[in-house]
C-alpha cells in the first residue's frame, strides 16, 4: 500500500502540478513532497495522517516556511501556546 500512495504522489507531482497556473504550497518541502516521504517514513496510515494534517494548514491563515517530516510520529498534535 505504501508503494501505491507514494507512486500516487510522484503521479500528480510529474503530470498534474505542472499543468497549474502558479505554485501554491506555502511550505518547504511542498506538501507533496512532504506526502510522499511521511508515507515513506511512517507507513501508509500514519504517513496519511501527517500528509492530511499539512494540507489541511497549507491555507492564507498559516503563515508557512520550513516543516520537515517529524522522525517520530508525534502521539498528539503541538500544542499552541
Amino acid at each position: 500500500m505504501r508503494d501505491v500512495l507514494v507512486r500516487g504522489v510522484r503521479f500528480y507531482q510529474r503530470r498534474l502540478s505542472p499543468r497549474k497556473p502558479a505554485p501554491t504550497c506555502r511550505f518547504s518541502p511542498t506538501c507533496s513532497e512532504y506526502a510522499a516521504q511521511a508515507v515513506e517514513r511512517h507507513g501508509s496510515l500514519r504517513g496519511s495522517w501527517l500528509a492530511t494534517w499539512r494540507i489541511l494548514r497549507c491555507n492564507p491563515f498559516v503563515p508557512g516556511g520550513f516543516d520537515p517530516v517529524p522522525d517520530h510520529f508525534p502521539k498528539r498534535p503541538p500544542q499552541t501556546p
